[in-house]
């Protein structure tokens, strides 16, 4: 299946480093928002201005992969099977009928069946993987090694999905099966020289991005990076409303947290060129 531009984004880079970016979209298709209780409450929960956060990624060779659509259509990052990626705790499913907070999405009767579900998929999940598939395919004919990053953000505090504050930078490797120990420890390392709380594989240790694709043995690297959006947005510390939320994109604000994934994606990349060099060596 070829990949409709409008469902995903993507811009090539030759660098053994691919940025996978499900969370951003914000399109839903009309036929799916007349189902919705509200169009704001169905994008509450978007991973909101990663991609600016992250635009300099294309500068330093980086391919970079973007979902145009909500989380709310489909989320890219589940399993599709639609297996829980955390059983026991609370979490979203592959189409959501509710938000982080449980709020309901869709008006009485009209969430998606079994057969929207695979409409879905095919229209907008597939699309968006088969590039994933062809980018992970086209570099590592020219890298032995690869690292693909999944950016993600969430508000610093939701009750429902986890106690407290969460810290500003969350690194998940699927308890260390998507990534090589070494790699991981290059990531922790930029965490810990940063000044931001980090923590590795608690709350969130990777989607199904990181989870099916990360796979060391053969060469491809993934890990997850999800960061408190107070880490690089004003967020309010009232409850989100359509008044206060999305909160508007601050560059000078952002540029502290925006210096530390610089030096993490160049940690990135000389990670993988060491690694392909002892590879072959």
């Amino acid at each position: 299946m070829t990949a409709a531009p409008h469902v995903v984004e993507v811009k090539r880079g030759d660098a053994p480093l691919i940025l996978s970016i499900p969370h951003t979209g914000t399109l839903i298709p009309p036929e799916i928002e007349s189902d919705l209780v509200s169009p704001w409450l169905a994008r509450k929960d978007t991973d909101w201005h990663i991609e600016r956060l992250y635009d300099f990624a294309a500068d330093i060779g980086a391919t970079v992969l973007r979902a145009t659509h909500s989380r709310t259509v489909i989320d890219v990052n589940r399993d599709p099977s639609g297996a829980s990626l955390y059983p026991d705790q609370t979490t979203t499913g592959l189409c959501p009928t509710e938000t982080f907070d449980g709020e309901p999405l869709y008006r009485p009767g009209r969430a998606p069946d079994e057969d929207e579900i695979a409409r879905r998929l095919r229209l907008h999940f597939e699309p968006y993987h088969d590039a994933l598939l062809g980018e992970i395919a086209r570099l590592t004919a020219a890298h032995p090694t690869l690292v693909l990053y999944d950016c993600h953000s969430i508000r610093s505090i939701v009750p429902r999905l986890f106690q407290g504050e969460l810290p500003a930078m969350n690194v998940g490797t699927n308890s260390g099966a998507s990534c090589s120990s070494v790699f991981a420890h290059v990531i922790q390392a930029v965490c810990d020289a940063s000044d931001f709380s980090w923590v590795v594989n608690q709350r969130f240790k990777g989607g199904w991005i990181t989870r099916h694709y990360g796979q060391p043995s053969f060469g491809v690297h993934a890990i997850q990076m999800e960061l408190a959006c107070r880490s690089y947005l004003v967020e309010p510390l009232a409850k989100p409303t359509e008044k206060n939320w999305p909160p508007a994109y601050d560059a000078a604000y952002a540029e502290k947290m925006r210096h530390v994934l610089q030096s993490a994606l160049k940690a990135c990349l000389s990670f993988a060129h060491r690694a392909a060099e002892e590879r072959i060596a």
